[in-house]
């Protein structure tokens, strides 16, 4: 999907994601403390809206203007509100360099997905932490739900490989489950799988 893709899906009333951060972003970020922030292809700015509400100050970069209207339009009040740059995540560049760098549920093939990783690596200061959550490859026959074409799917390993040379700390770097509750029809929750990368730059 491009730019025009998305933008007219997100031109509909209701959120496309939740309004609640991803999970994994929650559970890895909660902890750390505040500073200057990226967050790449930030769609409706449910990862971005949080971290502002925690003290960072972001910078939410996605291609779809429709999809960074709606996050502005529901964004509180702050003393360091939220800057929305409509850009594409493979050619954007930090003015400055960021404490945090995250990229949630980027589809992109292999080449365009390590291109990037390492804009939102380059974007780092030294100490900062990179953080890239995905639906994973093992998704397509093990999981539930996201994408159905796998050249868009990857693993932590692949993740890692995007950034041979580079001088890291890995936190955590594995395949993740997410439960995934039921459409309609009470059927019970199903299991998605991620991958989750969690590194401190070098």
């Amino acid at each position: 999907m491009d730019a025009v893709d998305w933008n007219e899906r997100y031109a509909d009333a209701e959120l496309v994601w939740s309004a609640t951060p991803n999970q994994f972003v929650a559970g890895q970020l909660a902890e750390l403390t505040p500073g200057r922030a990226v967050d790449l292809a930030a769609g409706e700015g449910r990862n971005a809206l949080w971290l502002s509400s925690l003290g960072w100050q972001v910078t939410a970069v996605d291609f779809a203007q429709a999809g960074l209207d709606k996050g502005r339009a529901v964004e509180p009040p702050s003393d360091h509100p939220i800057e929305w740059v409509c850009a594409d995540v493979l050619t954007w560049a930090a003015p400055v360099p960021v404490d945090l760098a995250v990229i949630a549920y980027l589809q992109l093939p292999a080449a365009g997905r390590q291109r990037a990783v390492r804009r939102a690596w380059c974007a780092l200061d030294i100490g900062g932490t990179f953080l890239c959550v995905a639906h994973d490859s093992s998704n397509l026959a093990e999981g539930t739900g996201g994408p159905q074409d796998p050249s868009v799917l990857m693993t932590a390993d692949d993740v890692l490989a995007d950034l041979d040379g580079e001088s890291f700390e890995v936190v955590r770097a594995e395949r993740v489950s997410r439960e995934v509750e039921p459409g309609h029809g009470g059927e019970p929750a199903r299991t998605a799988y991620d991958c989750l990368v969690h590194l401190v730059k070098r």
